[in-house]
């Protein structure tokens, strides 16, 4: 790679890496995890960053963001098939302000409950704010599946205990 690619790469890499790692905190659940993606992800692309079209290097890094996840969900099933007992996480992101942790972990322990690619459309849907064509190319599959991953997904969420909400509560009615 020549000197003038590394600086781009450079440039790029310290420019997106925050919004790379809210994405894949998004994605894993974990901080700690979240930052292994994002440098393994940003490792692979730099191998190949001389060939990536300068104006899709976003939707081009995002797709390898999500199909490393993807990745290492399924390497990580077949470990804990063979291990005896899941590991605990030991780290969890602390925050400031005591409603936003609690938002964030109800929203974590939601998404958690959701199947690898149904997560992932609800993150690049509405943390990136991709629209479904956009998410069908980064996951590699049709407008439709995309439909059916989020109309999934929002059941599942609207469904969870994190979010049903009394009626009487929030003065909103059902």
């Amino acid at each position: 790679m020549t000197e003038e690619s590394h600086g781009e790469f450079a440039e790029f890499a310290t420019r997106a890496w925050p919004r790379l790692v809210r994405t894949a905190h998004m994605l894993t659940g974990d901080f700690h995890e979240a930052e292994d993606l994002v440098q393994t992800t940003l490792a692979k692309v730099y191998s190949r960053w001389r060939r990536i079209p300068r104006d899709d290097v976003n939707a081009y890094v995002r797709r390898a963001l999500v199909n490393n996840n993807l990745s290492r969900l399924r390497k990580r099933r077949v470990t804990h098939l063979l291990m005896p007992f899941l590991p605990e996480s030991a780290h969890r992101p602390h925050g400031g302000h005591a409603e936003t942790v609690e938002h964030r972990t109800a929203v974590d322990e939601a998404l958690a409950t959701l199947p690898p690619r149904q997560r992932a459309v609800m993150v690049l849907r509405y943390w990136e704010d991709l629209n479904e064509q956009e998410i069908a190319a980064v996951l590699g599959c049709s407008v439709g599946t995309v439909k059916t991953h989020a109309r999934r997904g929002l059941q599942k969420l609207r469904a969870h205990p994190l979010f049903a909400r009394n009626p009487s509560d929030s003065g909103v009615r059902r």
